[in-house]
């Protein structure tokens, strides 16, 4: 009964008005999420919440190819450093994985694994993938010198002095001196095992302390202590599972010998570790684990299969931040049946509503599930979905459940079928629901709106915004509350005495508030932009107007064409820009903001005509090996190219590289000029020097 979910096939259509909204959504969310959890520690979703979110951006992203985007977080690995620790710069990026959840998509990883190194043999470790932390050992002469979390891949945060109280962590490898290496980087995970997981949270309940949310929440945050003394009383313990990285004499062979000597020089490793031969025995091991799965003693979500000789490793390198020669099989979904006992509806940013179906509180999964967001009106139809209904829930690669059916032979003959309330749940005013897209929406002005107001200002402050230190949801639900603050302005008029008087904010807390939000006035012009929540409008858009425009006074005053004429901007952001700046109480609020000293400086436009690609429009198809294809479409973007996702009698240019299909095959029959990815690169160099 269980399904396997695949990327979605790629599009050869321009992404419609919904999608763009739901990518945008998507990456606004990832990234508070991401800022919640790695910077503050204090998340507001599970991990398989947020497993589902990106999930869903990853597959929008890969069936629209002209949505990729370097900023979008599916092309980042971690979160940013802390700045409360000291910044450290990894001598190899630190990978994350490809991901499988089928024999026919693990057979086609080994499959493009011997298409690239040819005829020769291979083997395979297998060894099971830990739910924790990701961090990177470093020893010089046997001595463990530095400690780092992932980070972003490639910069990480200085945490030796936590790791230091780890007591499976050896401060000195062990055996002769002559055999280690002058300096190696050991890699693996920290995590916090089950047993000591629920007695450290019945013992912190029993103080009447807070408990931690869950295993790997519990570690991340463990090792992020500014106090060492604190994770010295955490029960965290390592796997070590790779090497990043030897100087000297020691250059191991494969996979195995790396793990066979970490464990000679008394560092942990996992002693489910197997090595295979093919596909059949990769196999077997999965299932053996997944029987096992619960008798472990620690979290886990799949499978990590490496090929196990490293100068294959290395030829076969890695790709978008992510090894050709490693992959994740992901488990299958796992199901249980619960009772809707009511539906809800949620008020986002944008007024949009949004359905959540309240669950009996079930098992499944090792998580006790209560809620399932049912996405629109539409959804609940195709569902049939009735209140008192009982329905299968899955929670698919360990992500946020979701309502796979209902079942109908259990309906009970009171259950009641589930309409759109006829007022805004927050405020109370119509409801608006167009043709052009399935989302309901409240119709009253944001600053009218409860809701739209408090998830305006959430924005306003996340991370790609002003970046507010210290100004959680949870404050700024009482700063609503109290009638201190309506629009963003208010936030910076906000007084000592104010915030004083609120719940759990004290004086040291109220200052270093105060200092945060005079440290954010200084911005720039596209932090600005995205701040204000237009609709439509994400961090890229933002950019992209604010170097079209120059200053937010040209940017307000323009019309429809001037907008339209912004690269990436199509007549829906467009209106969705103008129908903003013409709303009096948004002008009214940028004002108030230059008025208590906030300020974005003006920064130089650059004409979309005097581009050398204006005009043109290229289609990237294929694997693209030197560079991300999001990287690629941005650069020609800055050139003045627009980039399509499908080719048509209007595409000026086809890049295509390996395994490029039908459009390729489109293009040459239209007679459409096509590139490698070696003369794009060319054409980027060329107008680099031009520029230099």
């Amino acid at each position: 009964m269980s399904q396997n979910r695949k990327p979605e096939q790629e599009s050869n259509q321009e992404p419609s008005a919904l999608v763009l909204e739901r990518v945008t959504y998507l990456r606004e969310q990832l990234a508070h999420h991401l800022y919640r959890y790695h910077v503050l520690d204090a998340p507001e979703i599970a991990d398989a919440e947020y497993d589902l979110l990106f999930d869903e951006l990853l597959a929008l992203e890969h069936a629209y190819p002209s949505l990729h985007s370097v900023s979008s977080p599916t092309q980042r690995v971690g979160a940013p450093a802390l700045d409360q620790f000291e910044k450290v710069q990894h001598a190899r990026p630190m990978l994350s994985l490809d991901k499988a959840s089928s024999r026919e998509e693990l057979e086609q990883w080994m499959q493009r694994c011997r298409n690239r190194l040819g005829d020769v043999a291979l083997t395979f470790t297998c060894e099971p993938k830990i739910d924790g932390v990701a961090v990177a050992l470093v020893y010089e002469n046997g001595e463990l010198t530095l400690a780092a979390t992932r980070g972003d891949g490639n910069e990480g945060e200085n945490i030796s002095a936590n790791v230091r109280t780890i007591g499976s962590i050896p401060l000195t490898l062990s055996g002769e001196a002559s055999h280690l290496a002058p300096k190696l980087e050991v890699r693996g995970e920290i995590y916090i095992p089950l047993d000591r997981f629920h007695a450290f949270n019945a013992a912190a309940i029993a103080e009447g302390e807070k408990p931690m949310v869950n295993p790997r929440n519990g570690a991340a945050g463990s090792l992020r202590q500014l106090d060492s003394k604190v994770t010295a009383g955490r029960p965290l313990t390592m796997f070590c599972y790779s090497l990043g990285g030897s100087e000297g004499d020691w250059q191991p062979q494969t996979q195995e010998e790396v793990l066979s000597t970490f464990a000679e020089w008394g560092l942990r490793t996992n002693p489910a570790l197997e090595v295979v031969a093919d596909l059949d025995q990769c196999l077997h091991y999965i299932e053996r684990l997944e029987l096992r799965r619960d008798d472990l003693g620690y979290e886990i979500d799949g499978v990590v299969i490496k090929v196990n000789d490293l100068s294959q490793q290395q030829v076969l390198g890695s790709v978008t931040r992510k090894p050709r020669w490693a992959i994740a099989y992901k488990f299958a979904a796992q199901e249980a049946t619960s009772v809707v006992q009511s539906v809800d509806f949620q008020v986002g940013r944008t007024g949009a509503i949004t359905p959540v179906a309240r669950l009996q509180p079930t098992f499944v999964g090792g998580v006790t599930v209560t809620n399932a967001t049912l996405h629109n009106m539409d959804e609940i139809a195709r569902l049939d979905l009735h209140v008192g209904d009982r329905v299968m829930i899955r929670r698919a690669g360990d992500v946020i459940p979701q309502i796979a059916g209902v079942i109908l032979s259990q309906r009970p003959t009171d259950a009641k079928a589930v309409g759109l309330p006829d007022g805004c749940p927050s405020c109370g005013s119509l409801i608006h629901r167009t043709d052009e897209e399935v989302v309901a929406r409240c119709s009253a002005p944001r600053d009218t709106c409860p809701a739209k107001r408090k998830e305006g200002l959430k924005h306003f402050v996340s991370r790609l915004a002003f970046d507010v230190d210290g100004l959680g949801d949870k404050l700024i639900d009482q700063l609503v509350d109290q009638g201190l603050v309506s629009n963003a302005a208010d936030l910076f008029a906000l007084s000592r005495d104010q915030l004083i008087a609120l719940e759990r904010m004290g004086e040291k807390s109220a200052d270093n508030l105060l200092g945060a939000l005079k440290a954010a006035k200084q911005t720039t012009l596209p932090r600005m932009i995205y701040a204000l929540g237009i609709r439509e409008v994400g961090e890229a858009t933002a950019a992209g107007l604010a170097l079209s425009f120059g200053d937010m006074e040209s940017l307000m005053a323009a019309d429809l064409h001037a907008l339209e004429r912004v690269p990436d901007v199509g007549p829906v952001v467009a209106k969705s820009v103008q129908e903003f700046f013409a709303q009096p109480e948004h002008c009214d609020v940028v004002a108030a903001l230059q008025q208590l000293g906030v300020n974005w400086p003006a920064i130089d436009v650059i004409a979309p005509e005097s581009l050398p690609l204006t005009g043109q429009t290229w289609v990237l198809t294929g694997t693209l090996e030197t560079m991300p294809r999001s990287a690629a479409k941005q650069q020609l973007i800055d050139l003045g190219a627009k980039v399509a996702g499908s080719v048509s009698a209007k595409t000026t240019v086809v890049v295509a590289g390996p395994g490029a299909g039908s459009k390729l095959e489109k293009a040459q029959s239209l007679g459409i000029q096509v590139r490698s990815e070696e003369a794009l690169l060319e054409l980027f160099n060329q107008y680099k020097k031009e520029v230099e």
